[in-house]
């Protein structure tokens, strides 16, 4: 199971900080993941930024079971 890791409303959205996840491609754990935390998480993942071991990731990126996925939503402030 890869770790799933939730920085920012990603947290909120997910109820969690973090997660374990089976999925053989970033795809597939992100699928798993917004059928485990709902709509309002998917939504957010819409809008995010998703990174695999601190290198940003595509969907068909292969994921293994020790791999570390960072959702990342938009930052505003200033």
């Amino acid at each position: 199971m890869a770790r799933l890791r939730f920085f920012g409303v990603a947290v909120d959205a997910a109820g969690s900080r973090e997660g374990d996840i089976d999925g053989n491609t970033v795809d597939e754990v992100l699928t798993a993941a917004c059928a485990r935390y709902g709509d309002r998480f998917a939504d957010v993942l819409g809008r995010s930024k998703v990174w695999v071991n601190g290198q940003p990731a595509a969907p068909g990126d292969p994921v293994m079971a020790s791999d570390e996925l960072a959702v990342l939503p938009p930052v505003s402030g200033g």
